[in-house]
């Protein structure tokens, strides 16, 4: 059993900071690509950025310059720094990780966290 916890939302005005963090926790065996989504209602989850196991990033255009994604994998844990934040970055973040575990032969499937509300408004 392995699971994602995220942390980290909250309410912010525009121009200011947050950063997200997502801790994954159980049999791990291994993590590839990590990464952020966001959604808002109506419509679908999309990527906000994501890191690979050794560290190559991309970002969704709306967010590169603003977003900073990175990791760190001796404690099983992806963050986002978002700065100079806009309404429109409101929504919820989730994190998904890659990973098998030590029961997956091997094998990669996608894990999701429970989703972290960030709300920019004045």
């Amino acid at each position: 059993q392995v699971q994602l916890v995220e942390s980290g939302g909250g309410l912010v005005q525009p121009g200011g900071s947050l950063r997200l963090s997502c801790a994954a926790s159980g049999s791990i065996f291994s993590i590839n690509t990590m990464g952020w989504y966001r959604q808002v209602p109506g419509k679908e989850r999309e990527l906000v950025a994501a890191i690979t196991s050794g560290g190559s990033t991309n970002y969704t255009d709306s967010v590169k310059g603003r977003f900073t994604i990175f990791r760190d994998n001796a404690k099983n844990t992806v963050y986002l720094q978002m700065n100079t934040l806009k309404p429109e970055d409101t929504a919820v973040y989730y994190c998904k990780a890659d990973m098998a575990t030590v029961t997956s032969l091997g094998y990669e499937y996608d894990y999701w966290g429970q989703g972290t509300q960030v709300t920019v408004s004045s």
